[in-house]
């Protein structure tokens, strides 16, 4: 058995893994008697090389953990600094990690997204991710009418 892996990104590029970190991903993992080929070609039809190359990035880090942990705050900082992408690329490797099936990864990212609408109106959200409302201005007048208690901010158990 190989102690390598060659992932295929859907633009056809391969990269090759070590074994344990592509293991990571309970997709690939699953694959690898499945369809992997003579040569250990694993294709990632859903993944761009560019994606696919930062889901490897984390992998490798967080394999690495296993092997040789670090403290805490090491980790931490790590991962902040891994999620420094734009919109689009976080985007991509949440879609990635749900696809591959690397919960931590999407724990990360996604836990990235709730942080960058925490404290924002539903308006600044659309703006800030370029989302069009679905309601037209009456339909949502009508729906903040409708659920205005859940906009109370006043703290019930102050006098």
């Amino acid at each position: 058995m190989a102690d390598t892996v060659k992932l295929v990104s859907s633009d056809g590029e391969v990269f090759e893994v070590e074994r344990g970190v592509a293991m990571m991903s309970v997709m690939v993992k699953n694959c690898m008697d499945d369809t992997a080929d003579d040569e250990n070609r694993i294709p990632i039809p859903n993944v761009d090389a560019v994606t696919l190359a930062k889901v490897i990035e984390f992998c490798r880090y967080q394999h690495e953990q296993v092997v040789n942990a670090q403290p805490e705050e090491d980790i931490e900082k790590w991962h902040r600094e891994f999620v420094k992408v734009d919109k689009s690329t976080l985007f991509q490797l949440i879609l990635a990690s749900n696809y591959m099936d690397i919960q931590p990864l999407l724990d990360l990212t996604c836990k990235t997204v709730a942080s960058m609408i925490k404290g924002k109106s539903p308006e600044q959200i659309r703006a800030d991710f370029n989302i069009k409302s679905d309601f037209t201005p009456e339909e949502e007048a009508e729906v903040r009418s409708e659920n205005a208690w859940c906009e109370e901010r006043s703290d019930p158990y102050r006098a």
